[in-house]
């Protein structure tokens, strides 16, 4: 129960399979409104700032749903280089030239067995 100023009480509800009790209570509550902030600000985001998703940019709903996915892919990849590992940063390159580079790399490199068998393992992305 939170008391906003003007005297209220608003009631907040997560649906959880964690047992909560209260050791934990206080952390799954933080967490939970963190994920809330981080989902909404990158949905705020990616329809009214980056990429004007709003409208329909079809009548058809599979081309409407492929260009969805793929802006998802675009925002995934954009938010990867933006937020860079070390490797991008040391690069002594612009951001136009590691873009081609990118570009050009999924262009043309073929996807071997070893490849497949490294995206088969389990990965974390983690950015601080």
């Amino acid at each position: 129960m939170l008391e906003t100023e003007d005297g209220k009480n608003i009631q907040f509800v997560f649906i959880t399979d964690l047992k909560i009790t209260k050791k934990n209570a206080e952390r799954l509550i933080v967490a939970g409104r963190s994920r809330w902030k981080i989902e909404n600000q990158g949905f705020n985001q990616q329809k009214n700032i980056r990429y004007q998703i709003e409208h329909a940019n079809s009548h058809n709903y599979t081309a409407m749903k492929n260009h969805y996915l793929l802006v998802q892919i675009k925002n995934i990849i954009i938010q990867l280089y933006e937020k860079g590992s070390i490797v991008f940063k040391t690069l002594k390159k612009t951001a136009k030239e590691k873009s081609s580079n990118l570009l050009e790399a999924i262009r043309s490199r073929k996807i071997t067995d070893e490849d497949l068998a490294t995206l088969a393992k389990p990965i974390q992305v983690r950015f601080t």
